[in-house]
């Protein structure tokens, strides 16, 4: 959300996903998302991104195209987040292509780490997850922990010194500064304070 109308629209989204077209998980038509775009920045995601599914099944130029216009920002991770669908040369073919479709449609390209855990170690949680909601591959967790900036830089550097830099560093800090200061909750809203609140969420969920 980029301001306060970005703010409902995604309140607006997030609502509809929940009561009206929750399957299994919440769900968001793009016809809906197109409806509430405004305010919103729409990035395409980790390698379950249909614009990465559609790079990597080598689908045509044309539907390729159709993706790569919709998204704002292009995301691609570390190799080593999806090794479980192709080698590592492979991988960074693949990132070399959406760096080269950031290039060709004017959008910008971000490295992200696809974050579910703090650190390297802590993966046992997710596999604890996946585990209980039946995942048969819940012992085979990607190294999806929160990278520096410079292991991030060293990990695009196939894709060279500048542009390593340019997807690590500047254009997120592009995108960031596209976002408004605002808050999770209309301060007209007149949102409750409670004292020490996020201090003690903080230790009921690490108890």
């Amino acid at each position: 959300a980029k301001n306060d109308i970005g703010r409902y629209n995604l309140y607006q989204l997030i609502s509809q996903s929940h009561m009206t077209y929750y399957a299994r998980r919440p769900r968001i038509p793009k016809s809906l998302l197109n409806e509430h775009r405004e305010g919103l920045l729409i990035g395409s995601a980790c390698e379950a991104g249909e614009l990465y599914q559609a790079v990597h099944e080598k689908r045509s130029a044309q539907q390729i195209a159709r993706l790569a216009e919709f998204y704002d920002y292009y995301e691609i991770q570390p190799v080593g987040n999806n090794q479980f669908i192709n080698s590592i040369e492979d991988l960074q073919n693949i990132n070399r292509e959406i760096v080269e479709l950031g290039e060709k449609f004017g959008k910008p390209v971000v490295a992200t780490c696809d974050v579910h855990f703090l650190n390297p170690d802590d993966e046992v949680y997710r596999r604890i997850i996946m585990a209980g909601k039946g995942f048969d591959d819940a012992d085979r967790q990607p190294p999806l922990f929160l990278r520096t900036t410079d292991e991030m830089l060293e990990e695009f550097s196939y894709l060279g010194a500048a542009k390593a830099r340019e997807i690590v560093i500047d254009n997120p800090v592009k995108i960031a500064g596209m976002i408004e200061k605002i808050s999770p909750v209309n301060p007209n809203k007149c949102p409750p304070v409670i004292e020490n609140s996020d201090q003690e969420l903080r230790d009921i969920c690490y108890r």
